[in-house]
């Protein structure tokens, strides 16, 4: 009787063990952010902003990841794109909630619900507009949006299908970091691309 309560106990604590070991979609995942991130694009999971459509094609649902480029000695306007068409299009509803004396003051009748004293309407930046993402396939029709601010481009994606069999039956782990490489350099070249035009 003993040899079967010690069997028991012996199989629970695998059982246990067992349960905490991530899935194989999860351990994917982890080894692409943590490529990433020795990459220097510093990846996030994020809920879905409200200007991209997430889950379900609903703006703002779900999660998703945010890998940010930090290019020092650079200033890039403050801006959004969405991914159109495998194109990048402004947002135009961007709307900047800072002062500045160059920028058009909206004004109170057209925005009663903000409680900021100086909302301004901030100019469309244009510079990538109709621009192909030209990324690997594995990642282009994952990709959602993009945002520039200070010296920072921010891409939004669904990370997580990447690693997915449904979603990219062609996964392989070495192929890893050269798309990941080709992300990096295509964000330096609309970097670049924006500040040619400021």
């Amino acid at each position: 009787m003993g040899m079967w309560i010690a069997i028991a106990i012996v199989l629970f604590v695998l059982g246990s063990m067992m349960a905490l070991k991530p899935n194989g979609i999860d351990q994917r995942l982890d080894k692409l952010r943590m490529t990433a991130r020795r990459l220097q694009l510093n990846p996030k999971l994020i809920g879905c902003p409200d200007w991209i459509k997430g889950k379900d094609n609903e703006y703002g649902r779900g999660m998703m990841g945010q890998y940010c480029l930090v290019l020092d000695d650079t200033q890039l306007p403050y801006t959004r794109y969405q991914v159109i068409d495998g194109q990048w299009r402004p947002d135009s509803n961007f709307v900047d909630i800072t002062t500045d004396d160059n920028k058009l003051i909206v004004p109170t009748a057209i925005r009663p619900s903000q409680s900021h004293a100086h909302t301004t309407v901030k100019k469309t930046d244009f510079s990538l507009d109709k621009v192909a993402l030209d990324l690997p396939v594995s990642i282009e029709p994952h990709v959602k949006g993009l945002l520039t601010k200070a010296n920072s481009i921010v891409i939004y994606w669904e990370d997580i299908a990447y690693v997915r069999p449904a979603t990219n039956p062609t996964y392989q782990q070495k192929l890893i970091e050269s798309d990941l490489l080709v992300l990096k350099e295509k964000l330096e070249e609309w970097a670049l691309q924006m500040q040619k035009t400021l």
